[in-house]
């Protein structure tokens, strides 16, 4: 679950933020877009002190195979970006990776990167 709020993280920061390629909510005003942004960056705060927690439980009372951790970890990174690129990119249409050009290869870069994570494990 970290891993997979981590993914949404990166994505967020780098894509939304830093580069400003798409906002969470395209579909709308810019005020809205940034506003979506926002309620995003919180939830993915939110979840990721939520998922330290747990791996902090599960450390503490030595529970945590390191194999098993670094494959979730893995798994979770790998399922989001097809999950986002699917998902929140073609069918609900929330946002696209790029505007104003063909996002063609950027989906594909997106999704393969995804799934070169989910065969890493």
């Amino acid at each position: 679950m970290c891993a997979l709020i981590g993914m949404a993280a990166v994505d967020e920061i780098v894509f939304h933020q830093l580069l400003g390629r798409h906002h969470f909510y395209d579909r709308s005003t810019n005020r809205v877009g940034l506003l979506s942004d926002a309620l995003l960056a919180t939830s993915e705060v939110l979840a990721l002190v939520a998922g330290l927690f747990l791996y902090a439980d599960l450390r503490r009372r030595r529970a945590l195979a390191d194999a098993h951790a670094w494959a979730g970890f893995l798994l979770g990174l790998g399922v989001f970006q097809p999950l986002d690129g699917i998902v929140d990119h073609k069918l609900l249409r929330l946002h696209q990776i790029r505007c104003g050009v063909d996002g063609t290869p950027y989906d594909w870069a997106w999704n393969v990167g995804g799934v070169v994570l989910l065969r890493v494990r």
